[in-house]
């Protein structure tokens, strides 16, 4: 697999949006001490509604209690996760804006956005024809659902992102599809949808030298055919087919840098997650010691880093 260019440093500000698969790949690179922002809208699956969600993010939109919906006692928005939800509207109205005025300001500096497409197939809402994030369980009744065009979705990214770029020059985007199967529609349903996406994100590549792709989807049906790679509801990818996934992502696309920090960083994370029998034992306070010389380590050769985390952890466990 040719190398991504350019490569991803590690002191790189992403962001992804997408799929759970975005959200996999999302807390790796925050175990691995990215700086990153995941998902501001939370899971995302149509590449329609990362549109908007970008969209609005960039304006910054500030949701009225106008925006929300209320069903069986609970207020949503349709643009978002059920993770935004509550009983009280104003309280939703604060985590959905909360959440946009933070996604703002890390899209005003974002070296890098990751955009995991799930699916081509849309719901819209009856009311206005608006395509949604979130049915939110609502009743089918209440939404119309179509497959998209592929060039239906490049014609809505051309504009947002030749808008974005403007603001942001040096700013890239890397597209995947998700390796996770929707089979509401059957397997040759899904084949369908995920050909739309690739279609799509090939346009986008093909017309702004700043988008990139990486073949989340093509490794899992041509690397990992077994069923060993797949959880037990045989759609998504298994511990073992992220971790590959992850493994090729980062051997394709990150820098030396990024490849060396990652590398190292593992020792301590592992460390730091390490179980001692006896954790009042001079060995495992020596062995912390370590950890701490290794962060200090890190934190010279990248001074951007945030370990005010592990360092805490540390010293909490030498005081006892």
């Amino acid at each position: 697999m040719p190398l991504l260019r350019p490569l991803i440093h590690h002191s790189d500000k992403l962001m992804l949006w997408g799929s759970c698969f975005a959200e996999n790949v999302g807390k790796m690179l925050s175990d691995s001490k990215f700086l990153c922002d995941v998902n501001p809208f939370g899971i995302l699956y149509n590449p329609l509604s990362i549109a908007e969600a970008l969209r609005q993010v960039s304006v910054r939109k500030h949701y009225a209690s106008a925006d929300l919906r209320c069903d069986r006692g609970t207020w949503f928005s349709l643009m978002h996760h059920s993770s935004f939800d509550s009983p009280d509207p104003d309280r939703c109205l604060q985590l959905v804006n909360g959440r946009i005025d933070r996604a703002y300001e890390r899209l005003a500096e974002a070296d890098w956005l990751l955009l995991t497409w799930g699916t081509a197939r849309v719901y819209t809402w009856k009311e206005d024809g608006r395509i949604v994030g979130n049915c939110h369980k609502l009743p089918e009744r209440m939404f119309d659902r179509r497959l998209l065009e592929a060039d239906e979705i490049a014609d809505e990214y051309a504009e947002l992102l030749e808008g974005l770029h403007a603001k942001r020059p040096d700013m890239h985007v890397l597209f995947t599809v998700s390796p996770i199967r929707h089979a509401k529609d059957g397997m040759h349903g899904n084949q369908l949808s995920k050909a739309v996406l690739l279609l799509a994100a090939d346009k986008l590549c093909g017309r702004f030298p700043f988008c990139h792709y990486f073949p989340s989807y093509e490794i899992m049906m041509d690397e990992l055919r077994d069923y060993r790679f797949y959880a037990d509801d045989m759609l998504h990818p298994s511990r073992m087919a992220v971790d590959y996934i992850w493994e090729r992502f980062s051997d394709t696309c990150f820098a030396e840098d990024a490849r060396s920090f990652v590398r190292q960083w593992e020792s301590v994370r592992k460390g730091l997650e390490h179980r001692p029998f006896n954790p009042e034992s001079e060995n495992y306070r020596a062995f912390l010691r370590q950890i701490l010389l290794k962060i200090e380590d890190l934190k010279e050769k990248f001074p951007y880093l945030d370990t005010q985390n592990e360092e805490q952890l540390c010293q909490a466990q030498l005081k006892k």
